[in-house]
């Protein structure tokens, strides 16, 4: 449509075609009838416009494009970002389902054990209710880790053009959070390069070109061309000329549209700033954001997360040994599942926050090795 609206803007305007008919009758002073005949008329006329006004429509229809291609390029990096961000999601919710199911399981498989002996006293039977409340908690996390699975594919099918409920393998990738330039350098980067900075610099000159249009449509435009008359009554004439005709500006001298133009570029000055300001808002947000869930995750989790899985399994082998009460395995199955949605979850806010950054700086802050960087998630379908 922009493209179209620039071809307008460089073409003429249509010439005027007009035409009259009609009749003449002669007399004599002294009232004599002396015949009566056909007369018309027939004018060609062409709009010249004032010079420079054309050459403004064109830079306004220009600036038209550029603010098209820019809001593409927004929406492509738009969708890469929740594409990438989807695919998270995805792997998170597999890594709690693989967990709280895994625990699940563990409960289930005391519980069988218990069946097979006898009960003596209330202790076997109440430590039996603990395991299958555990169980059951345990089960309804798996269950809930998986619906939030199935809803991040039927989102991703759907961004993918492809059917919502066609199963999808996401590559695993290792999770690297780099540490974040200094907030100066991404305020900087982030004026010169955000889309909704450079969206409103292009809105700002176009509507510098539309103040000039304003102003140079004071001048009114000239119609010219050939015309020829004649008429056939008592002798026969033939008129052969050109017309020229232009508007006196006596009453609409565009004076409103000016000063509306000029209104219009003052309110685009004062958004432009407040865009800026609220810019530098949201950045400083997520950055600060971010550096709190780094220094929240640390260096050591990944270690950690291996260690309380490996102490969860080692718990259950000695509570059937009978070495650890019962309130001491649940607490370690319970502390392993909430370490991991813990980490699970700092993750993804992390990866939101850096995702955040670069759609506003404009700028890739992730390493090659991180699930956001473009190309590094893969994507299978499974037919």
């Amino acid at each position: 449509m922009a493209r179209g609206d620039r071809r307008t803007a460089g073409t003429w305007p249509n010439p005027d075609l007009s035409g009259q008919i009609g009749g003449k009758s002669y007399n004599s002073l002294g009232g004599k009838y002396l015949g009566t005949g056909p007369v018309w008329s027939v004018s060609l006329t062409q709009t010249f416009e004032f010079p420079g006004r054309v050459s403004l429509r064109k830079a306004i229809a220009d600036k038209q494009i550029a603010l098209a291609q820019l809001g593409l390029e927004q929406f492509r990096v738009s969708l890469r970002n929740q594409i990438e961000m989807l695919c998270y999601r995805l792997l998170a919710a597999q890594d709690r389902a693989a967990a709280a199911t895994e625990v699940a399981q563990r409960f289930r498989d005391l519980i069988a054990v218990l069946v097979l002996r006898e009960p003596a006293g209330p202790t076997p039977v109440v430590e039996m209710r603990i395991l299958q409340g555990n169980a059951a908690t345990f089960n309804h996390r798996a269950t809930q880790a998986l619906i939030e699975l199935q809803s991040a594919q039927f989102e991703l099918n759907l961004l993918r053009g492809v059917t919502v409920d066609l199963p999808v393998e996401v590559a695993r990738q290792s999770v690297n959070l780099p540490t974040l330039p200094d907030s100066d350098r991404l305020i900087a980067n982030a004026y010169e390069k955000n889309f909704d900075l450079q969206t409103r610099r292009t809105e700002l000159e176009q509507q510098g070109f539309r103040v000039r249009l304003a102003r140079n449509e004071h001048w009114p435009s000239v119609k010219m061309g050939p015309y020829t008359a004649g008429e056939n009554v008592v002798d026969s004439e033939r008129e052969l000329g050109l017309s020229l005709s232009v508007s006196v500006p006596l009453w609409n001298q565009a004076r409103g549209a000016e000063e509306a133009s000029k209104a219009r570029l003052n309110q685009a000055e004062v958004s432009l700033a407040a865009a800026m300001r609220d810019l530098e808002r949201q950045i400083m947000t997520a950055a600060h954001s971010y550096n709190q869930e780094l220094k929240e995750l640390g260096e050591d989790t990944p270690q950690l997360l291996e260690q309380l899985r490996d102490s969860a399994k080692l718990a259950g082998d000695n509570y059937r040994l009978g070495a650890l009460p019962i309130s001491t395995y649940t607490e370690m199955q319970l502390q392993y599942i909430d370490t991991t949605d813990a980490v699970l979850s700092s993750r993804m806010d992390a990866l939101q926050n850096l995702s955040n950054l670069e759609y506003l700086g404009g700028e890739q802050l992730h390493d090659t090795g991180s699930p956001l960087g473009q190309g590094h998630v893969s994507r299978k379908d499974q037919k």
